[in-house]
């Protein structure tokens, strides 16, 4: 494969995970990424074990742990603040390997780049047909140009309900995060290196809609009086940093491939944040299609193997997360206090076994090829 040219559009994670694996496997790789600057500003990652197996396989994983913060206790907690249910970190650990991590994604991004070669990335190009190349991997995204020209009709779906995202300087960090129920609502907390917080909030919204008086001031009308800590870290929050989108999916795609085409990260599988596996995914998208070329004789061998190891795999996982989703956004009274019953019942090894599809990733070699 050493003299094999790869193009790779996108300098998302994704993208970017994908060009590190092939380049260290002796890929010539070239990154096309329509952004003049390959960063994004206010938004945290959740990296569960899943994606540090991928980082390791990417060598970048020590580089990682150090720019995060291990969350070392988490859960869920209603509306009223009293906790429905907690996930140890140790425990975690225990069964999978490693802990939860929250980083920075501007921090994930420049770790990768400083993986590549000097002039590998080409900013503010616009990709508007499939490049020439031994190898093109489609990392463009959600909205992917090219996704819509090779499988077109594939539209991305309204979740429902959209999203706030801010990191904030609190005087006083939480000690632990949390999501927080309410109805038709969610906020969400955790700790970042620094002493940064990143949160998140959730709102049943039409789509396209947006704060009249601006996102600040309705993250505050809308969760100004949840439970503590909340807003004392939307007391911290600069106006400027908050960013509001909403949240989509994508139904699924009858293949990943097309020609030596081959689909990555959103592009090939967008989901909602509620199961926190969207760069998990990509991450191991990129490490197995990499393993998969290593193995098989031509490209569209390997390109075969990945879509039938992948596709199902975040198809599902992208199923399981909607469902998590719509669960957290219920609003009829007693929909609510079913589901928040049912979640202080179910012990955490329940909870815990129950993620070993999604998290134990990586455990067997299998997995990966």
């Amino acid at each position: 494969m050493i003299n094999k040219t790869a193009a790779v559009v996108g300098g998302g994670i994704g993208g970017l995970a994908a060009a590190v694996a092939l380049h260290r496997t002796g890929w010539d790789v070239t990154v096309l990424e329509r952004a003049d600057r390959v960063t994004e500003l206010g938004a945290g990652l959740s990296l569960w074990p899943n994606a540090l197996r991928a980082l390791d396989l990417l060598g970048v994983r020590e580089q990682v742990v150090t720019a995060g913060a291990v969350e070392r206790c988490g859960g869920v907690r209603d509306r009223r603040g009293r906790w429905l249910s907690r996930t140890r970190s140790a425990e975690l650990e225990r069964r999978f390997g490693h802990p939860l991590l929250v980083v920075h994604r501007v921090d994930l991004v420049e770790i990768l780049l400083a993986a590549l070669p000097a002039g590998a990335l080409r900013a503010g190009v616009q990709v508007g047909a499939v490049p020439q190349a031994d190898l093109v991997v489609a990392a463009d995204g959600l909205r992917s140009v090219l996704r819509e020209r090779l499988f077109p009709g594939y539209a991305p779906r309204y979740a429902g309900h959209t999203a706030w995202r801010v990191v904030t300087r609190p005087t006083a960090p939480p000690a632990e995060g949390a999501v927080v129920w309410g109805r038709g609502a969610r906020f969400g907390y955790t700790t970042m290196t620094g002493g940064r917080v990143y949160c998140f909030a959730t709102a049943n919204t039409p789509e396209g809609a947006t704060g009249p008086d601006g996102e600040y001031a309705e993250l505050h009308r809308r969760f100004g009086d949840w439970p503590d800590p909340i807003p004392a870290l939307l007391a911290a929050t600069a106006p400027e940093h908050v960013l509001r989108h909403d949240l989509y999916d994508l139904p699924p795609l009858p293949s990943f491939v097309s020609g030596n085409t081959v689909l990555l990260g959103d592009a090939a599988h967008a989901m909602t944040p509620s199961l926190g596996q969207g760069a998990c995914q990509a991450l191991e998208d990129a490490v197995t299609l990499t393993a998969c070329l290593a193995d098989a004789p031509r490209i569209a061998d390997a390109l075969t193997r990945y879509d039938l190891l992948r596709r199902p795999r975040t198809q599902a996982i992208t199923r399981r997360s909607a469902r998590l989703g719509r669960a957290g956004q219920l609003s009829w009274p007693p929909a609510t206090a079913a589901r928040d019953l049912a979640a202080r019942l179910i012990p955490e090894r329940v909870t815990l076994r129950a993620m070993t599809p999604v998290l134990g990733w990586g455990m067997r070699p299998e997995t990966i090829v």
